[in-house]
């Protein structure tokens, strides 16, 4: 792993969001800031020092019918970074028959953070959370934590428990 980067001071109010949100499920949030960006997951786990897989993509999908997007449930999907989203998968997994990426707007929306630095929990509404299980292979994940800056590490064991998310295949094939 890669030396400790500084950490920008002052935090980001989109930093602070998570740390705050983290502190309430009884997870300390340490953030690292790469100035460069972690917009990939590869930019990630090349600015960290870790393997692809160790990023967590947290990905918001409208799921529902195969209608009008307005009756779209939003939700979450933890994915590893070295994972493509099976769609269908997480359709089946949500109890839909469709499923569809959402635009940025709605994103930040739902989230109150932007593509590319969501973080796993502290958004502004609950959603359901699907967890791909290749992330439960390592120690420790990497998560946004609110900017595409900013990232912090994790156990899965954690994650999935305070997130109350569903382990369950989403790798596309």
């Amino acid at each position: 792993m890669n030396e400790d980067p500084p950490v920008s001071e002052p935090l980001h109010r989109n930093v602070v969001k998570v740390i705050d949100a983290g502190r309430a499920l009884g997870v300390d949030v340490v953030p690292r800031s790469y100035p460069q960006g972690a917009k990939t997951a590869q930019d990630a786990a090349d600015a960290i020092g870790v393997d692809v897989g160790q990023i967590v993509k947290s990905l918001i999908f409208g799921v529902g019918g195969e209608g009008a997007d307005d009756d779209l449930e939003l939700v979450l999907a933890y994915v590893s970074g070295s994972n493509q989203l099976d769609e269908q998968k997480l359709a089946a997994a949500a109890g839909a028959s469709g499923c569809r990426r959402v635009d940025a707007e709605t994103v930040r929306a739902a989230t109150g953070f932007p593509i590319g630095g969501v973080p796993p929990f502290g958004h502004d509404t609950p959603l359901r959370i699907f967890v791909d299980p290749d992330l439960l292979r390592y120690e420790q994940v990497w998560a946004a934590a609110g900017t595409w800056t900013d990232v912090f590490g994790i156990e899965p064991s954690i994650l999935v428990e305070v997130s109350g998310g569903q382990v369950i295949d989403l790798r596309r094939d």
